[in-house]
């Protein structure tokens, strides 16, 4: 129980394929209409997208390819957060709670993968000084 505990904190894969599974579960949730089909199309888009570009990094052939799909990780990511927000702030669903905690976890996750960006640059500095 405790190891599954350290795997969910620390494995990014993990992490990030819990984080579309929650997604996907806050989407059918949602009730279906003109206004929400195209949101719920477009959030479990972005939101599954940074898992399968996070696996992607971590099979990258170069360092340069690592980056750049660590880069749309981010993006991705952000976009999730846009499209939570619109859902939220439009009252499109009552599940308000439910977005709080995926929103917040989306936060952690923009934080993870600045830091590893942030890492890239200053690891690519410390070469070419």
């Amino acid at each position: 129980m405790k190891s599954d505990l350290k795997k969910s904190k620390y494995d990014l894969e993990f992490r990030t394929k819990k984080f579309s599974n929650s997604i996907i579960g806050l989407c059918k949730l949602i009730e279906k209409n003109s206004i929400t089909k195209p949101l719920i199309s477009q959030i479990i888009r972005s939101a599954t997208s940074v898992g399968a570009n996070y696996t992607e990094a971590n099979n990258a052939c170069s360092k340069k390819d690592f980056r750049n799909k660590i880069y749309i990780c981010k993006k991705e990511i952000c976009e999730t957060k846009y499209w939570l927000l619109l859902l939220k702030e439009n009252k499109l669903t009552s599940l308000e709670d439910d977005i709080n905690l995926i929103h917040m976890e989306a936060n952690e996750l923009t934080l993870i993968f600045g830091k590893i960006i942030s890492s890239l640059k200053n690891n690519s500095k410390l070469k070419n000084s």
